[in-house]
């Protein structure tokens, strides 16, 4: 019968190295493969939403990406319940085959020229898929480390699965790379993209094979030889006040923070990058890659310092630093990665004037919904063009004008307008528009000779440390929090409702509020305004936790 480990250790053995590789290694890949997504964002909104303009299209093909991160708590639910109750190890076998099964059909599916509306449709449900399995593997990897690391280990042992998140976008971008450079960027528009899905079969095969040599954990097997194992580990972790209050704070004070400041760091500079300073894919894949090597090994420095000086201080702090220094750092990004676009930004105001009541919150989850208003039209073009522009308020009724530099243009109507008539006049405002923007010194793409790498790169590496200060000892965390018998099941619902809703839908969110305001930094506040929320509630409600004792099954 497995024991518990003693309470410090010296060094790790053979076995705890192996339970670590194997958990991280085959997490690396489960995020290798619901990463791909994210990165290839901007191609899969032209291959599986081609039925809209170029700005809605890129809203759905992020929408599609955050429907992955929506099902992750319930696939929490799913999987923590059979984690706790038929044990850790098969629950990593499950997650994974759907994982890899779901990923692969990806790189098969024809596009909306294909298939049409029933190719958008199919991959959200397989996007599903991906969120629900991912739901499941998270905690029983975090929980399956823990329970075999020393008492003294924890933050330092559980800090390798932080890193597989990190090395699984890492990987993803290398073999994206990759494939680009070797057939060219035409080629993997049209289908090389889907290289990256399909090679992921591999990665599956090797993924199962080291699952399967794998014994259950200790904690577990002890419990389950004592007879203690939950019969009904949702209606303990979520009918009983004592732990649903730190299931709420764990959300709250903890991972909602930690998903906002990740996402920005990781997901969300690498959008700001290619949509909105123009930088071209691979530069940005590359310096976001850059970066990730450079900062991936914190995330054992923030854990094993967790193991000193405890997890909360750590966490609490990222979360308050990095909401005071995004603006400053965003602004600096601007600066080096495209001077162009900050002169115009300074030197060529652009003024909306419009009826407020033209003017809607263009942000359409179900796709139903078109955006006709002259005022619409005007705000969905220079957010796509990365304007900032300020707001004039116009009488009742007034089509909407925009103002670039000397240059006054007027918007259409669109609204009750036949297709044909509504596409001329777009194409006629639209052309008027660029040819203004343009004169007015903002760039179609930014100018690589004008990128200042190296600083770019400093500022991403910043980012990324932010990342794992955060994201560093929240599994350890997590995990302490709550007792063995339902610990699978509780630590996974905060986690995925913090990192999948708080930060899956950080990239939408922060779109739609750049353009609702008129402002490429606009969509920061989102991320300042929840880590902010998240310092505050973590440091009255949240008790530190790394000298509990994990191994108490109630």
């Amino acid at each position: 019968m497995a024991t518990a480990p003693i309470a410090t250790s010296s060094g790790m053995t053979a076995e705890e190295r192996k339970v670590i590789f194997a958990s991280s290694l085959g997490t690396v890949f489960e995020w290798y493969d619901f990463y791909l997504y994210g990165s290839l964002a901007a191609i899969i909104a032209k291959q599986f939403f081609a039925g809209t303009d170029p700005n809605t299209a890129f809203i759905f093909a992020l929408l599609a990406f955050a429907a992955g991160f929506i099902v992750r708590p319930f696939g929490a639910l799913v999987f923590g319940r059979l984690g706790d109750m038929i044990g850790r190890k098969y629950t990593f076998l499950v997650t994974i085959l759907i994982m890899g099964g779901s990923t692969f059909c990806v790189g098969m599916l024809p596009g909306y020229a294909s298939w049409g509306i029933a190719s958008p449709i199919i991959l959200i449900s397989l996007r599903i898929l991906q969120g629900l399995a991912l739901g499941g593997e998270y905690g029983g990897a975090a929980t399956y480390v823990a329970e075999h690391a020393p008492h003294d280990k924890r933050g330092a042992y559980t800090a390798w699965i932080q890193t597989t998140a990190t090395l699984g976008l890492f990987l993803s971008l290398i073999v994206i790379l990759s494939t680009r450079s070797a057939i060219g960027e035409d080629e993997f528009a049209a289908w090389g993209w889907r290289v990256p899905f399909l090679v992921s079969v591999f990665l599956l095969a090797i993924s199962v094979w080291i699952r399967l040599s794998m014994n259950e954990s200790p904690a577990f097997a002890k419990m389950k030889a004592e007879g203690k194992t939950s019969k009904a580990p949702l209606t303990e972790s979520f009918g009983q006040w004592k732990n649903l209050k730190i299931v709420i704070l764990a959300l709250v004070g903890l991972t909602a923070g930690q998903a906002v400041v990740w996402y920005t760091g990781q997901f969300y500079a690498l959008f700001f990058l290619q949509q909105t300073l123009k930088v071209d894919g691979a530069t940005a894949n590359l310096l976001i890659a850059a970066s990730l090597v450079i900062g991936t090994p914190f995330f054992i420095v923030f854990g094993s310092l967790s193991d000193k000086i405890g997890r909360k201080p750590i966490i609490l702090a990222g979360c308050l630093i990095a909401a005071v220094t995004y603006f400053p750092i965003f602004n600096a990004l601007t600066h080096y990665a495209n001077p162009a676009l900050e002169n115009a930004l300074k030197n060529a105001p652009v003024v909306v004037t419009a009826d407020p009541a033209d003017c809607q919150f263009q942000f359409n989850p179900t796709g139903t919904k078109k955006f006709t208003s002259s005022c619409d039209i005007v705000k969905a073009k220079l957010a796509a063009a990365s304007v900032n522009y300020s707001n004039e308020v116009a009488p009742a009724g007034t089509v909407t004008t925009v103002k670039v530099g000397e240059k006054v243009i007027t918007s259409f109507n669109a609204t009750g307008l036949p297709k044909e008539e509504a596409a001329a006049k777009d194409k006629a405002f639209s052309k008027e528009l660029a040819d203004a923007i343009k004169a007015a010194g903002y760039p179609a793409k930014a100018d690589p000779k004008q990128i200042n790498q190296p600083m770019v790169l400093v500022l991403l590496v910043i980012l990324v440390i932010y990342v794992t200060m955060v994201y560093g000892p929240i599994a350890a965390m997590l995990v302490e929090m709550f007792p063995t018998r339902i610990r699978y099941t509780s630590m996974s619902l905060p986690y995925h409702i913090g990192n999948g809703w708080f930060g899956g839908l950080l990239p939408t969110t922060a779109f739609a509020l750049v353009a609702f305001k008129g402002d490429i930094y606009y969509g920061l506040w989102y991320p300042i305004i929840i880590a902010l929320a998240t310092f505050v509630i973590g440091a009255l409600f949240i008790r530190e936790t790394k000298d509990n004792d994990i191994y108490a099954a109630d």
